[in-house]
This record gives structure tokens, C-alpha cells and sequence, in this order.
């Protein structure tokens, strides 16, 4: 029985559950995983190793994972010859859940972004980023403490999707042309072309999962980021469809910018969520210099990808930032960094990202105390100065560990802390 006929066969062991609804998860779930490319089976088995422990930990042996590989990336080209087979599709919409390393894409030239195919091909229309500093991390700011904010991205449109002719075809031309005959519009014949495409339909269902986030996690503030003042058709657009669809469906808890400011003297009353927007380039400034006011932000596509890897570096980088794709149907979590292929089987890397992505799912689980215990051991290893050598290089007197040597340091502490709490 090959692996995709086996995993469809064991349904007391899926994942269900009707979209926008809590999950049905079993005790024994299947979780799909991938890998990576590069570094990813480093920070892979070390975060397995912590996962699986943690399981244990929380549920004293009653609970544990079924993790099942789907092929995807340089390893599954180098076995089938695709780097993102058919089946691996059909693997993840029956998991629902998987977690992933990173995938590597060439610049350029070569093929599409796996990464890219997945969101579109499943409809991960959500990239959700939290950015959360962790005590003792070394940051490049003065007060990091004062960042915690989580991104909603839009993940399906914008310039990401896709939709573009290189300079010289006959795609190019066929547009420039169009634009030049139809549009009265002047483009150098020599252009290279993309599309940015923006709808009502994506921005809306894109809002509300912030919106719902910031209900069910007693968030305050949801900040709508756009380049609106001059792409009025699309990232202004995004802006008013955002609005439109804060009045249509939360207007019992919505609270205006002229209302927080007048009515309530700068006071978030309580029940309510301050809704309220900012230009996108403004608000690269607004995160450094005042974090604080700041919660769930939503935005396009492009302005999710540069604003998430900067608020990233507030708090330590890209090796402590998790993230996730998610949809109404599946959510692939990720490590947030790229491949890095020159520390490839060096058991260097830090596995933070992979294992606060972990936490992330984990969370989406409803196994919020799974989550809860592996953030704490990572906390405490980092506060105990035992690091990988990106953070060690930046911290004085700190211990350098191994990649596998940071997750058995976090295991370390993690039965530490279930054995205080167990203790009469």
C-alpha cells in the first residue's frame, strides 16, 4: 500500500471539520509534513523531536501525532522527477493540517514558487504572521518587548499572482499593444509586463479572518495597510473593501478612528475594535517608532511580504518568525525563512521558526497547552543563553548549540516545567 492509499484509508485518524468551524481532531491526528529543501531536514527532525515531546508532556502519553511525509521540493524531484506531484495535493486537502520547511525557488529563471502553487492551488488565502519578542533574544531596537502584532496577508493577488509576459514575447507585445490602441496608454515596447489584480471578493473574506482573529483573541486594534493615495483602483480599493466589510458584518464592535479620537478621548471602550488604515511606506516608520499602537494589521500582498520581514527583525529575524497559510479548508504552517542551502546538513540552523510555526498549528489544533509548553522552553533556553550560533554570535557569554542541540535544550526545560508544575 503506497503512502497516499494508506493515509486515505485511516479516517478515524483525519482531521474534520465544516470551513470557518472548529476542527474535529482526534487524539491521534494525521499531520502532514514537508521537509524542505536545504536546511529543512535540520530544523525538521529538531522540531519533530520537540513537537512529539511536547504531545507527550501535556497529555502524560494519551495523545500523539501520526506524522505523514508529503513529497514536495528537491528531494521529491530527485524520487519522481516533479518537485510538486498531483498526489501531494490530494495528500494535504486530506490532512488539512501540515507543516513545512522551506522550499526553495529559483530568481528569475527556472520553476514557478512551490510556495506560490500551494497558496493558489488550495486556496491558503490567508498568510498569518505573528511577531512576538521573546525575553533575552538580541534585536537591533531599543524596546522590543513593545512589538506584538499579527499580519494578515493577502495571499492570492496583488503581483503575486502570477500573471505576467517577460520583455520581448508575444505576451508583452499582445498587452502593450491592447494598452497603447485600446487604453490610449504608453508603455516602452520593451517592457516586461505583470498584472496586479485586486477584487472585493478576496479583500473581504481576507478582513474578516482578521477580524474574527481579533475577536477570538481579545485583540483592540485592526490597521488596514495600503498604498491606496496613489493605486487607488486596487490598493485603494483594498482599503474601502476592508471598510465595507467592517460595516456590513462587525459594526456592533467596530470603532472609527474620528470616534476613538472624539467620543472616547483615544479609550477603547469594551466589546469594541478600533478599525482604522494607514499608508503602507508611513507605516514602516509607525512600527518602529510606535509598536505599541499597533495589533492585527491586514494588507495586500506585496506590503505583507516587506512589513512582515521587517517587523520580523525587531525581534530577532527571520529564525524567530513562524508563520502559516491558511484557508477554509487546509492551513500549511511554515518556517519563514528560506532555504539557506550552504548550512545544508550542518546541524547549524536555528529551528525557532519552524517550532513557533508549530506552535501556531498547534494552536489551530485547539491543543493550546501543547503550544503553551514548547513557547515556554523555548523562552527559557533562550533566557539561559544555550543558542544556535546566529543568535550566540550577537549575545555575550552565551553557550553555541547545535540545531538538534537547541531542541533537546528546549526539551530539557520543557520536562523541567511539567515536573514544577507536577510537584506537591
Amino acid at each position: 500500500m503506497n503512502p497516499e492509499e494508506s493515509m486515505l484509508r485511516e479516517e478515524s485518524h483525519w482531521i474534520n471539520g465544516e470551513s470557518n468551524e472548529p476542527l474535529n481532531v482526534p487524539g491521534d491526528p494525521i499531520i502532514g509534513f514537508i521537509e524542505g529543501d536545504g536546511v529543512g531536514p535540520d530544523i525538521w527532525s529538531a522540531s519533530r523531536l520537540v513537537f512529539d515531546e511536547a504531545v507527550k508532556i501535556v497529555s502524560r502519553c494519551m495523545r500523539r501525532i501520526h506524522w505523514r511525509e508529503i513529497p514536495a521540493g528537491e528531494k521529491s524531484f530527485r524520487n519522481s522527477g516533479e518537485h510538486l506531484p498531483a498526489g501531494s495535493l490530494d495528500l494535504i486537502r486530506a490532512a488539512r493540517v501540515v507543516i513545512k520547511g522551506p522550499l526553495t525557488t529559483p530568481v528569475g529563471k527556472g520553476i514557478r514558487s512551490i510556495n506560490v502553487t500551494l497558496r493558489k492551488e488550495l486556496d491558503l488565502y490567508a498568510c498569518i504572521r505573528p511577531v512576538k519578542y521573546i525575553p533575552g533574544t538580541p534585536v537591533p531596537v531599543l524596546k522590543p518587548e513593545l512589538v506584538d502584532m499579527v499580519l494578515f496577508r493577502e495571499n492570492t493577488e496583488d503581483v503575486y499572482a502570477g500573471i505576467e509576459w517577460p520583455s520581448g514575447s508575444e505576451g508583452a507585445a499582445k498587452v502593450i499593444e491592447f494598452l497603447r490602441e485600446s487604453m490610449q496608454t504608453r508603455v516602452d515596447p520593451s517592457s516586461g509586463i505583470g498584472i496586479k489584480p485586486m477584487s472585493p471578493y478576496a479583500t473581504k473574506r481576507l478582513m474578516r479572518a482578521a477580524m474574527r482573529f481579533a475577536m477570538t483573541n481579545g485583540r483592540r486594534r485592526v490597521t488596514i495597510v495600503h498604498k491606496g493615495n496613489i493605486m487607488k483602483f486596487t490598493e485603494g480599493a483594498f482599503r474601502d473593501w476592508a471598510y465595507e466589510l467592517v460595516h456590513e458584518e462587525f459594526s456592533d464592535v467596530f470603532l472609527s478612528e474620528n470616534d476613538f479620537e472624539s467620543l472616547h478621548h483615544g479609550n477603547i471602550p469594551e466589546g469594541k475594535i478600533l478599525v482604522n488604515d494607514r499608508i503602507a511606506d508611513a507605516m514602516f516608520q509607525q512600527i518602529l517608532l510606535r509598536p505599541a499602537e499597533y495589533d492585527v494589521l491586514a494588507m495586500p500582498n506585496l506590503n505583507g511580504d516587506y512589513l512582515s520581514d521587517a517587523l520580523a527583525a525587531q525581534v530577532g529575524g527571520l529564525g524567530m518568525a513562524p508563520g502559516a497559510n491558511v484557508g477554509d479548508r487546509c492551513a500549511i504552517f511554515e518556517a519563514t525563512h528560506g532555504s539557506a542551502p550552504k548550512y545544508a546538513g550542518q546541524d547549524k540552523v536555528n529551528p525557532c521558526s519552524m517550532l513557533l510555526s508549530g506552535c501556531m498549528m498547534f494552536k489551530h489544533l485547539g491543543w493550546n497547552d501543547v503550544a503553551d509548553i514548547i513557547e515556554e522552553g523555548i523562552s527559557e533556553a533562550i533566557e539561559a543563553k544555550t543558542v544556535t550560533y546566529d543568535l550566540a554570535r550577537l549575545m555575550e557569554n552565551a553557550q553555541e548549540v547545535s540545531c538538534s542541540g537547541f531542541a533537546h535544550r528546549v526539551i530539557s526545560h520543557m520536562r523541567n516545567t511539567s515536573s514544577e508544575k507536577l510537584a506537591p
